[in-house]
């Protein structure tokens, strides 16, 4: 099954023609796409899909073994999650990095830690730039936390989520990867994770939200992108389509 290419005009991420093997799996089998800026895109498949390989190839995990990816029009060849985060790729993942034990501050600025001075890398954390930054980060998606000293371990599923937004967001990511964000979460919880989606755009962030549960989808996507053996099956506006078409052709 084939369906349309939809070109964007200025794309903030566009792959063509990926195909990926693994031990003699195809998991990706030509995929074609163009990820448009400030919009949120619900990619929907069934396990063996291909929508896992294609995210930790846009997260940097692996690299493609024939095809392209390009961000802002130049293609990149990410070697790993740091080359994706230097083009400005956030991956949240259902069970995120983030560390129970430690700080909401020290979680928001892992792996970017601001030092007071350094030498060689090595210096003394700028701990009091890190609690005044981590409050104003969770502030702007609208997350009420009684301190930035709180450990992640303390908070609920909905909570740590809007934390991974709020690091995505301070560090000016272009594009935001969410992979399953609301498993396991109530639905106060979910209905939350989904404001925040839906709020990308305003803070001129393109989201990948990827998802089985295909109500959240069209409650906070613009546009809906089907896999199924590794192809691009159906790619559509929410509103040029239903759940029912998205079922019928998975």
């Amino acid at each position: 099954m084939s369906t349309e290419f939809r070109r964007a005009a200025d794309p903030v991420i566009s792959v063509r023609n990926l195909h990926k093997w693994y031990s003699g799996v195809h998991a990706l089998r030509g995929v074609s796409l163009d990820f448009e800026r400030n919009e949120a895109v619900g990619l929907v498949g069934d396990n063996g899909a291909g929508k896992s390989t294609l995210i930790s190839i846009l997260a940097g995990l692996h690299q493609p073994d024939e095809g392209e990816v390009m961000v802002d029009g130049h293609l990149v060849r990410m070697r790993g999650p740091r080359d994706a985060m230097d083009q400005g790729i956030e991956t949240i993942y259902q069970y995120n990095s983030m560390v129970p034990s430690m700080s909401i501050a020290r979680n928001l600025f892992i792996g970017r830690e601001p030092l007071k001075a350094s030498l060689f890398g090595i210096g003394i954390l700028d701990e009091a730039r890190m609690r005044a930054e981590s409050v104003a980060a969770i502030a702007s998606v609208d997350l009420h936390l009684r301190s930035p000293d709180a450990l992640v371990g303390e908070l609920s599923g909905g909570q740590r989520q809007g934390v991974a937004i709020a690091r995505a967001m301070h560090f000016k990511s272009k594009v935001l990867i969410l992979d399953e964000p609301t498993n396991h979460l109530s639905v106060k919880e979910t209905n939350k994770v989904i404001g925040f989606v839906k709020s990308l755009a305003a803070q001129k962030v393109t989201g990948i939200f990827i998802s089985h549960n295909m109500h959240h989808v069209f409650a906070c996507c613009d546009r809906v992108v089907a896999m199924a053996h590794g192809r691009v099956v159906l790619d559509k506006r929410i509103e040029e389509t239903s759940i029912e078409e998205v079922h019928d052709v998975l």
